[in-house]
């Protein structure tokens, strides 16, 4: 169906060999024959929790991202480990930084942040049923938590104090769950 716009790898080349992150150089056959060059990054893929309370309010972090050179807000997340179940990671990486566990936990959807330049892929799981224990987090791990109404978070969306991408997809998620206007997705 989408043949007229597929594009064939010829050949591949690794060009970075990182600690988290690779980078691959590809040559391409176009959809009219001619040749070009991609470069894209390899990603593990990894999981964002959307810890919901029972009165409303959702857990959130604050922490640092060096890139940009700034803190963000966040829902907790984290990549997937070689081999590890999605649902596992969910759970370990909630523990990890926040110290909470959840009952329940329900796979909302699969969003791709960045398809122009890496194949990362993010998992997204609604958890409730909070319970509250120790943090664990990993060495060199910082981070501040706290409970937000949603509310409040739909309106730092609104005006761009939350702009990570799976965040501000994350709280339109429960922003429509909350309301009833989208039942969870069937099987979850």
């Amino acid at each position: 169906m989408d043949a007229h716009l597929r594009e064939t790898r010829k050949d591949t080349e690794q060009v970075y060999d990182g600690h988290f992150l690779k980078v691959q150089r590809d040559t391409v056959i176009l959809p009219d024959g001619k040749h070009a060059t991609r470069e894209y990054i390899k990603h593990p893929g990894a999981v964002t929790v959307l810890p919901l309370f029972d009165d409303g309010t959702v857990l959130m972090e604050r922490q640092f991202r060096y890139p940009l050179d700034r803190v963000f807000i966040e829902f907790p997340a984290g990549k997937i480990d070689p081999g590890e179940d999605e649902l596992t990671c969910a759970k370990r990486e909630l523990l990890e930084e926040t110290g909470y566990t959840a009952t329940d936990w329900q796979h909302i959807c699969t969003i791709h942040n960045a398809i122009a330049y890496a194949d990362e892929r993010l998992e997204l799981y609604v958890a409730r049923g909070l319970k509250e224990g120790p943090r664990q987090l990993d060495e060199g791990e910082f981070l501040d938590i706290y409970r937000a109404p949603l509310s409040e978070l739909i309106e730092q969306v609104r005006t761009g104090q939350i702009t990570d991408v799976k965040t501000v997809i994350g709280v339109f998620w429960l922003e429509k769950i909350t309301s009833g206007a989208w039942p969870p997705p069937a099987g979850n």
